[in-house]
């Protein structure tokens, strides 16, 4: 008997609703990272026990958890990972993150925030978890992340370079408005800001920090004033000031930042 054409359309209908009706999750995905693969299937059943409550099953923040997560210090919801923006990244402004980006995120946690850092977990685990995290947005698929920032070598840290930093960090730059004349956070701007959604955001208190949202380092630091913090107010300096300006800052803040200590780094070599 000869099929149905109109059966045939229907059947082909059912079938893409259904394609489309699967969750990103269900498709492949990879993280690479050194000898690591890691797996977008092993790492759906980590992020369900350990991430779900303040993500959300369909990584857009909307998790039980995620409204009682607001303290004083944090960022009002926890990421959603749907939008493809994410604040620490060793890439410029508006690009994606490297794999290595969101593991070493994994890794140490965000500083001031809820997000815990997730050593416990092995490295094998955490390459896992990137890789499932990227199921989330199309623009891992769709884009490739720009090449990382340069990290120049740091120069000397002297008074000189010091009070240059002083001078763009209270003049030039004026990064003063929001994140005070002594690097407190209570800017003339601070109560305005805004993250991209809409939601009321602080800026980083220097003063009282030990360490950042992406890093502990001299390098982390630098690269957050070149990449800027996709989602915030914050801005990529890259345009603005050289490398040699961008250490002045450093080193200016490292006056500021009374409380701070570096963290020691995890080896380099990511092993099961």
């Amino acid at each position: 008997m000869a099929p149905n054409k109109k059966a045939i359309r229907y059947l082909a209908l059912r079938v893409l609703c259904l394609a489309l009706s699967i969750p990103g999750s269900a498709f492949a995905q990879e993280s690479h990272l050194g000898n690591l693969t890691g797996n977008a299937e092993a790492g759906k059943q980590l992020f369900q026990r350990y991430c779900i409550g303040c993500h959300g099953p369909k990584g857009d923040a909307k998790g039980e958890n995620a409204p009682f997560v607001v303290g004083p210090l944090e960022d009002p919801l926890p990421r959603n990972f749907t939008l493809g923006l994410f604040k620490c990244r060793s890439t410029p402004t508006g690009s994606i993150p490297l794999d290595s980006d969101l593991f070493d995120t994994i890794t140490r946690g965000v500083y001031t925030t809820y997000m815990p850092p997730w050593r416990p977990l092995t490295p094998s685990q955490r390459a896992d978890l990137v890789a499932y995290i990227k199921t989330f947005s199309p623009r891992f698929k769709e884009e490739k992340p720009a090449a990382p920032v340069k990290i120049t070598p740091e120069t000397p840290n002297t008074p000189e370079s010091v009070k240059r930093g002083e001078e763009l960090y209270q003049k030039t730059l004026k990064c003063f408005e929001c994140h005070g004349t002594t690097g407190i956070g209570n800017g003339p701007s601070a109560a305005t800001l805004r993250d991209n959604l809409g939601n009321p955001i602080k800026p980083f208190d220097f003063a009282n920090g030990v360490r950042f949202k992406c890093g502990s380092t001299d390098e982390d630091l630098f690269r957050i004033f070149m990449t800027g913090m996709d989602g915030t107010p914050m801005p990529s300096w890259a345009d603005f000031v050289d490398s040699n300006q961008a250490w002045d800052l450093v080193h200016y803040l490292r006056t500021l930042m009374v409380n701070y200590h570096a963290e020691k780094p995890e080896p380099k070599q990511m092993g099961k």
